[in-house]
C-alpha cells in the first residue's frame, strides 16, 4: 500500500509540473478511443461516478487510431486522461507520446472476439478465414496470378455461400477492430493460398500489403464508428454483414447473429477458451503526468481493476467482456495500480 501510495504521489509531483495556471481548471476525467471498449469503460464511469465522490468520466468513441492521436498529441486538460484501445500501442504511437514527454501506463483489460454478424432474418453463414479473404481482399489470386477481385456474391466464392451480393459494413482504418481483423481474418485467409504463403516467406511487407488492402468496389463499405447504426443498417438489409466485437454481438442479440468462422460459433466460451480464431486483446493507457492533477483517475484505474467490475462475477461480464485468467488479472491490476510505466 505505502509502494503503490508512493508511486502515485512521485507520478502527482511531475504531474503538477507539466501543467500551469489554467490547465488546473478541470476536474473531470475525460477517455477517448475504442468503440469495441466503449460500453466497458462508460459501465465503469457510471459506476465510479455514483459510488465515489468524483465526477463521472466523460468517455468518447472515437475509434483506437484517433484515441491515441488525440491521447499522444501532449499534456495538459486539453489533451485526453486515457485512451481505449481494442489492440496494442504501436510502436510509431508509442515514440510519439514519448516524444511529446509523455509517459504510459497499459491495462490489458480482457478479450475480445471480432464477428461477422447479419441481421436474424438474413442467412446463417458458416464461413472460414479464406473465404472471408476472398470477399474482402481487393486482389485475390487466380490461376496463381493476383487479380482486382472478380466475386460479387457469396456464392462466387463458394457455391455453398448465399447466392446474395457481398455486402460488407466494416469500420474505418482508424478504428482497432479494422486493424484486429485485417491481421487476423485476412492476413490468416491469405495464408491459406500456396502462392501468398511463399511471398510471405519471400517479402513479407509485400505479403502484408496483399493481405491487408480492402476492397475498393462498394463490397466493402466503410460504416464509420458507431456500431449502432451498422446494426440499424444490418436490420434493414438483411442480406448485409457488418463487422464489430463480439460485446456488441452480445448486446444486440435480439437483432443480428454471429457467422461461424472456421467451424467455431463467436461464443463467450469459444472465445475465452481460443477456439474462436478471430479474436484479440483489449486494453486502455493511463497519461502517468494527469494522475493527481485531474481528480480520480488513480481511483478510476482501481475501479476498473476491480474483481467487481472484471472479475469472473464482475459487471463488465453483463457487457460482454471476456475476462483475463485469474493469475493474469492479479498481476495486470498490480502493476496498473502501481501505475507502472510502459516501455517498447
Amino acid at each position: 500500500m505505502i509502494k503503490k501510495s508512493l508511486a502515485v504521489a512521485m507520478v502527482a509531483g511531475m504531474a503538477t509540473a507539466a501543467f500551469a495556471g489554467p490547465s488546473l481548471a478541470r476536474d473531470q476525467i475525460r477517455i477517448v478511443g475504442s468503440s469495441t471498449v466503449f460500453p466497458f469503460s462508460t459501465a465503469v464511469a457510471e459506476q465510479f461516478g455514483k459510488t465515489t465522490k468524483f465526477k463521472t468520466p466523460v468517455v468518447e468513441s472515437t475509434g483506437s487510431g484517433g484515441g491515441m492521436k488525440l491521447f499522444c498529441s501532449g499534456i495538459g486538460v486539453e489533451h485526453p486522461d486515457i485512451t481505449n484501445a481494442s489492440r496494442r500501442i504501436k510502436s510509431s504511437e508509442f515514440e510519439t507520446c514519448t516524444k511529446n514527454g509523455i509517459k504510459i501506463t497499459e491495462v490489458k483489460i480482457g478479450y475480445d472476439g471480432i464477428v461477422l454478424a447479419n441481421a436474424k432474418g438474413g442467412p446463417s453463414l458458416k464461413l472460414t478465414k479464406k473465404q472471408i479473404f476472398m470477399a474482402l481482399a481487393k486482389e485475390v489470386p487466380v490461376d496463381g496470378k493476383m487479380v482486382a477481385n472478380p466475386y460479387k456474391n457469396w456464392s462466387d466464392i463458394d457455391p455453398s455461400l448465399p447466392n446474395t451480393k457481398i455486402e460488407v459494413l466494416g469500420p474505418p482504418p482508424t478504428s482497432g477492430t479494422r486493424d484486429a481483423f485485417v491481421e487476423l481474418a485476412m492476413e490468416g485467409g491469405a495464408k491459406g493460398f500456396e502462392s501468398l504463403a511463399a511471398l510471405r516467406k519471400e517479402d513479407k511487407k509485400a505479403f502484408q500489403t496483399a493481405a491487408h488492402t480492402v476492397r475498393e468496389d462498394g463490397a466493402f463499405i466503410e460504416a464509420g464508428e458507431n456500431d449502432n447504426l451498422i446494426v440499424q443498417k444490418l436490420e434493414a438489409n438483411p442480406n448485409a454483414i457488418g463487422i464489430f466485437g463480439f460485446s456488441f454481438l452480445d448486446q444486440n442479440a435480439d437483432k443480428i447473429k454471429g457467422a461461424t468462422v472456421d467451424g467455431a460459433q463467436p461464443t463467450f466460451e469459444n472465445i475465452a477458451g481460443g477456439e474462436y480464431g478471430v479474436s484479440r486483446s483489449l486494453y486502455f493507457y493511463v497519461k502517468q503526468q494527469h494522475v493527481g492533477v485531474v481528480p480520480g483517475i488513480a481511483e478510476f484505474v482501481a475501479e476498473f481493476t476491480s474483481d467487481k467490475a472484471w472479475g469472473e462475477d464482475g459487471y463488465l461480464l453483463d457487457k460482454g467482456l471476456i475476462p483475463l485468467p485469474d493469475a493474469d488479472r492479479k498481476a495486470v491490476a498490480t502493476a496498473a495500480r502501481g501505475l507502472e510505466p510502459l516501455s517498447m
